[in-house]
């Protein structure tokens, strides 16, 4: 089996409910997704409801462990007062929506997340955005596999619906005992957000920061024009804070948000400067850029990743191409629908 674009570990899945800091515990729930293991989702006790800081896949082994996680801190499924979303993928905010069903308990999140949830249309595909990206990126046989992705019965009748209400980039969620500031954190997704308790050090990161793995950028119904611009402007704001413990939606708590926003920004620019190599060796579109770079740690070839992967990592280089032309290094045209890359002047 082709290696997965993003990989993690295995260590930090153990089931259950495990403290991170007084009232707070971090639940891993499974994910169907072989790269994938597992999502963290974190519970805060408050005594005026239990919180939960994303929610997990909607699916029955999903919320049997949340319940069961949930009991052996004293509380049940219908405890819990809000669900505090970080972003609109299916593994962070799809639980919360069925719970909503059963106990109409709150659900939040980010208002960046309006255009993609209100475009959602499972009749048009799961990824009809990025496959018309990818032509444009020159990988048409690519695009066709992605458009030809089929639509399990899991899939349509995933909730995908509107929130109980939005949270604002600047807004502060005030609770009994604490209070968690919100900032948007574009990249990701267009409406990703994270959540900041100061006074106990803690950053819910969802999948802007994660310990083990390159978060990827813009997979989502309506992608920004530029997501991996915000996504490195998204990292320099939570630099500038103060450091604080790292809560990530997926892998280990670690004790340094600022170690990992440097290795991130490290990384991308690495990326950055090997895509522009690869246009100066003569590549010119993203498809190309992409074939010629190696892949996961183990450098596998783009050609022997799973389409998927492959989908990932070409949008991923178009995003670093696009950053590169608006720092002046590489001049962009189009001609029939494909977009090409050269070195600036």
């Amino acid at each position: 089996m082709a290696e997965p674009v993003f990989e993690q570990p295995d260590d930090w899945t153990e089931p259950g409910a495990h403290p991170i800091a007084p009232g707070v515990h971090r639940i891993p729930l499974a994910l169907p997704i072989p790269s994938l293991h597992a999502v963290n989702v974190y519970v805060i006790e408050d005594p005026e409801g239990v919180v939960v800081v994303d929610s997990g896949w909607a699916m029955p082994d999903s919320r049997k462990s949340l319940k069961e996680a949930l009991r052996t801190l004293g509380h049940r499924l219908d405890d819990v007062a809000q669900f505090l979303v970080t972003h609109a993928h299916w593994d962070h905010y799809s639980q919360a929506l069925a719970l909503r069903e059963s106990f109409g308990t709150r659900v939040r999140i980010g208002r960046g997340e309006q255009a993609s949830l209100e475009a959602f249309d499972v009749t048009k595909g799961l990824h009809p955005r990025q496959a018309d990206l990818l032509r444009r990126c020159g990988a048409a046989e690519v695009a066709d596999q992605v458009a030809a992705f089929e639509v399990n019965a899991e899939e349509r009748t995933m909730p995908h619906t509107l929130p109980d209400a939005w949270l604002d980039d600047g807004e502060r969620v005030t609770l009994a005992r604490r209070g968690l500031d919100v900032f948007a954190t574009p990249g990701h997704t267009r409406g990703h957000v994270v959540l900041r308790d100061a006074a106990a050090g803690l950053l819910f990161a969802g999948d802007h920061i994660l310990p083990h793995i390159t978060p990827s950028i813009g997979l989502e119904t309506e992608p920004e024009p530029k997501p991996l611009r915000s996504y490195l402007e998204s990292l320099r704001i939570v630099r500038d804070m103060p450091d604080t413990l790292l809560l990530p939606a997926h892998g280990p708590v670690t004790p340094s948000v600022h170690t990992r926003v440097d290795e991130l920004v490290e990384h991308h620019r690495v990326r950055l400067d090997v895509a522009a190599e690869q246009i100066r060796a003569g590549h010119s579109t993203a498809f190309e850029v992409a074939r010629a770079m190696p892949w996961t740690r183990r450098r596998r070839k783009l050609d022997d990743l799973d389409v998927f992967s492959q989908m990932l990592a070409v949008l991923e280089i178009d995003a670093h191409l696009d950053v590169l032309v608006d720092r002046g290094v590489l001049d962009a045209h189009e001609t029939a629908g494909v977009r090409t890359y050269a070195i600036s002047g």
